[in-house]
């Protein structure tokens, strides 16, 4: 595979950001430089270029005389990242339920019908995938380009977790009930209630991950 296009290092760096959400480069692995300018077809200049901008992004560490390594995700980071991360997306709903137009709202609307559909059917990748695109529906409707930077920059730290909390018993469902809870406040244009159920909806997002790593613990045990 040979990269061509100017600005070769942020090609680059979509690549590697691709591979490290695939799990292709798991997390704490060693970013082998050698391997892949061979596998890239480019020098080592592009490449370190692109790991700069990887790190920046907290998605890659360098070690002095070791090199570069993706990073992991600990309970700290989550416990440190969900609290924020609700405080922004919050804040966001809040805009969203000023600025909303009702051409802004049918479309939610109809997402929100899918997001129901999915429930119902217990398809949780389906579920995943519409639950994004009303996050990122929301964040849009806010019309905030710096609220919208970082929580972009916090969600790609969330992905080195690969996370799954709609597997926690019981989690679909709440998910959906908080869901709701969010568009019927915009759609009342109440902005203290949108960001509150929004923040609520991070919180508990948190605490099923919690729980699932508790299970988890106890079958290791």
């Amino acid at each position: 595979m040979r990269l061509v296009h100017k600005s070769l290092h942020v090609q680059v760096a979509d690549t590697l950001r691709q591979d490290i959400f695939a799990g292709s480069l798991a997390p704490g692995s060693f970013v082998d430089e050698v391997a892949l300018c061979e596998r890239l077809e480019i020098s080592r200049t592009p490449l370190r270029e692109a790991l700069k901008v990887l790190t920046a992004e907290g998605l890659v560490r360098h070690e002095p005389r070791r090199g570069c390594f993706v990073n992991e995700v600990t309970e700290r980071d989550l416990d440190e990242i969900f609290p924020v991360i609700a405080l922004l997306e919050g804040r966001c709903a809040h805009e969203a339920a000023l600025r909303a137009s009702d051409a802004d709202l049918a479309a939610l609307e109809t997402l929100h019908e899918q997001l129901q559909k999915a429930a119902r059917g217990k398809r949780i990748v389906d579920y995943y995938d519409i639950n994004y695109t009303i996050h990122e529906a929301i964040i849009t409707l806010a019309d905030n380009r710096w609220l919208a930077q970082v929580i972009g920059d916090l969600r790609k730290i969330l992905k080195l977790a690969r996370l799954q909390q709609l597997h926690a018993p019981g989690r679909l469902t709440q998910s959906l009930s908080e869901h709701l809870a969010v568009f019927a406040a915009l759609k009342a244009r109440d902005a203290e209630g949108a960001e509150a159920a929004m923040r609520t909806h991070l919180t508990r997002q948190r605490e099923a991950l919690r729980e699932l790593a508790r299970q988890q613990n106890r079958r290791l045990a």
